[in-house]
């Protein structure tokens, strides 16, 4: 038995180990009464990816490229390989990852069982859309291939579907076409959320890739205030390129410090400076993909900067219809508490709808923000935004959770009873069990 923890260190527990180094291997042979669940890297924020009392599947193993059709953009590899390996391989022949999140240390199968979106949502949809089929080991039936004509239920059953319908073994996914790994970036400020919705609407017509940062802690006539960016693929040639240079190792956060050094204090003081600092550097650059879309994969371990007690991090999106005003009202929340927090996006969702029966986008707005984890001030806090995304309609995003109520859980994916038909028998998540179990 080993203790694992999620990445967000709010989570531990004691897991026995496992390991898969084929793809050709037989489903792992343990007893009954153990349940497993496939990990990956292990970067998902809560207890999705943790399975108390039980075994974890180690998928790393399987990280390898089974087949580039560099003329067509389709990619087979393994589930275990990493986002950053793919990007590695296919950005120098012209082709890029048609969804990526905001960090390159993911595997596929983890970017498929939690439906991973990006900030072009607004245009491609998750990462479920790409997949083109996938293998997938259950315990009751051996392998499967799932596509879209093939095991198509069990297909849309795994895309989002947390890991609890079998191993994905590996994939096969369709590519876009890049001219450089240059994105030519815009940096606009905006002081409210009016602007912000107005701005996103008009970004989203023009440029394939939007985000914004927003300063949660301010408040008053600053509510709401942040940055926008937005960009699209810049060519080879674009003014201010350079040909790539030596990848640089991410700096690292070499030990867990005694406290949280997110606290009020340098929160406030890390979003009063940042907003004036990106204010002042509004307008167009040309940027590398990797500062654009992974800025903090240059900062290894960062999550231990939150100190022995860990963060949390809560993503909701919210229907368009109530995206206004429920998002002015937990931004007017989050100011309220005095909860310290700087890491924050802000995001417009598209109408493309996901393949996956449990896929968390829907048309509307994403805020997700990371709070240190505390029993009493940030316990309370979140519980008071559920109430705001539970009155919109809204819902969390499991990758990310790691204690959102049941009743949050049930209501916003109203699926979860139709989902539960297609769990192998011999997989569970603490994540599961928490949000469908009787208390």
């Amino acid at each position: 038995m080993a203790s694992v923890s999620s990445w967000g260190n709010t989570v531990r527990a004691e897991h026995a180990l496992i390991d898969i180094d084929s793809r050709f291997d037989p489903f792992p042979a343990v007893p009954e009464a153990i349940p497993i669940l496939p990990f990956g890297n292990g970067r998902s924020y809560g207890d999705c990816c943790l399975n108390p009392g039980g075994a974890l599947v180690r998928m790393r193993r399987l990280d390898r490229f089974i087949r580039f059709d560099r003329e067509q953009g389709i990619l087979e590899c393994e589930a275990g390989a990493l986002l950053e390996d793919i990007l590695r391989l296919v950005v120098p022949t012209g082709w890029f990852l048609p969804v990526t999140p905001g960090t390159s240390n993911v595997t596929v199968g983890g970017a498929i069982a939690n439906d991973v979106h990006g900030k072009n949502h607004h245009r491609a949809g998750t990462f479920g859309c790409h997949v083109r089929r996938l293998t997938l080991l259950r315990s009751d039936r051996g392998r499967l291939e799932c596509s879209a004509t093939e095991n198509a239920d069990l297909f849309s059953a795994t895309i989002g579907g947390l890991g609890l319908t079998g191993l994905i073994l590996c994939a096969e996914i369709a590519l876009r076409p890049i001219p450089g790994r240059w994105l030519d970036v815009e940096t606009l400020p905006f002081r409210c959320v009016d602007e912000f919705l107005q701005l996103s609407a008009e970004s989203d017509r023009t440029h394939e890739y939007t985000v914004a940062w927003v300063d949660c802690g301010a408040g008053g006539r600053g509510l709401g205030r942040g940055i926008m960016q937005r960009a699209n693929h810049a060519p080879w040639g674009s003014r201010h390129a350079r040909p790539p240079g030596r990848r640089r190792k991410p700096l690292e956060i070499p030990f867990v410090p005694p406290v949280s050094a997110v606290n009020p204090s340098t929160a406030r003081a890390f979003s009063i400076l940042y907003y004036h600092r990106q204010r002042a550097r509004a307008g167009r650059r040309i940027l590398p993909y990797e500062s654009f879309f992974y800025p903090l994969d240059g900062l290894g371990s960062w999550n231990r900067l939150y100190g022995p007690n860990g963060f949390h991090q809560y993503q909701c999106v919210l229907p368009g219809s109530t995206a206004r005003d429920s998002l002015q009202a937990l931004l007017e929340e989050i100011s309220r508490s005095g909860v310290g927090t700087f890491l924050s996006v802000l995001k417009g969702f598209g109408e493309r709808q996901s393949p996956g029966l449990l896929s968390f986008p829907q048309p509307g707005v994403t805020l997700a923000v990371d709070f240190p984890a505390s029993p009493v001030r940030t316990a309370s806090l979140l519980a008071r935004c559920d109430g705001i995304v539970a009155a919109a309609g809204g819902r969390l995003y499991p990758a990310k959770d790691a204690r959102m109520p049941s009743a949050l859980y049930r209501a916003g994916y109203p699926r979860w009873r139709e989902f539960a038909a297609f769990i192998d028998a011999r997989c569970s998540s603490a994540f599961w069990r928490r949000v469908t179990e009787p208390a």
